[in-house]
């Protein structure tokens, strides 16, 4: 992971959402927390430019992403809060698929990596669900499974426990736990982040915190005032 960000700040309207920030990483797990309004999110969807910075830069493993918007996607893939709004197809293997096929890939090697993608994450007996009647922690697995197939060199995933009961979240964050891909965490879930490599802490729209797990967790229980 190479993820830069240069003079980079954000603003909606007259709202800063994000004040200039200079930083670089290039851990493999990275996570990120903050109170609801923190400017946590906004700096996530800056990695894979589905946010653009009002002023400064972002690269994402040497590539711009305003400037090289279109292969940043493909080189970081994003797992939204609501996996649900993502999964475009109505039949699992279908929308795991979907990815592979707008890239105009062979039907045999759509076949193999998507049965691929089904066995990696143990889903391989929903290949022939409908979308819409899966359980909120299937919903997750298959979410990550449609993004992972088109083989990300990185993985930012928002908010993927939440709203899930302990049985599911356990297994989503076993299987992030155990992703190969170089990932970033938003996550309210501090349990999730414990172990990371570096952990961010945003607020008001301010990088407050920045390095070892426990200690910056220890800075957000301040902040938060609990």
């Amino acid at each position: 992971m190479d993820i830069r960000f240069t003079d980079c700040a954000v603003r909606f309207g007259e709202r800063v959402a994000l004040h200039p920030l200079n930083l670089a990483l290039s851990e493999k797990r990275v996570g990120i927390i903050g109170l609801n309004g923190s400017g946590k999110t906004t700096f996530a969807r800056l990695i894979n430019g589905l946010v653009k910075p009002s002023s400064g830069r972002v690269t994402v493993n040497g590539l711009n992403t305003v400037e090289d918007d279109r292969a940043v996607l493909s080189e970081a893939g994003f797992i939204f809060q609501n996996p649900q709004h993502q999964l475009i197809m109505p039949i699992v293997a279908e929308d795991i698929a979907f990815g592979l096929k707008n890239r105009g890939l062979p039907r045999e090697e759509i076949d193999r990596r998507m049965q691929g993608a089904l066995s990696r994450f143990g889903i391989e007996h929903l290949a022939r669900r409908r979308v819409h009647e899966l359980s909120g922690g299937e919903t997750q697995l298959v979410a990550m499974a449609s993004v992972v197939v088109t083989d990300p060199k990185i993985l930012i995933l928002d908010e993927p426990t939440n709203q899930l009961d302990l049985r599911n979240r356990r297994r989503v964050a076993e299987t992030i736990e155990g992703l190969p891909e170089d990932t970033v965490v938003i996550t309210h879930d501090l349990a999730l982040v414990e172990n990371v490599d570096r952990l961010l802490l945003f607020h008001e729209g301010r990088l407050a915190a920045d390095g070892d797990p426990h200690e910056t967790i220890r800075r957000y229980h301040e902040i938060a005032g609990c």
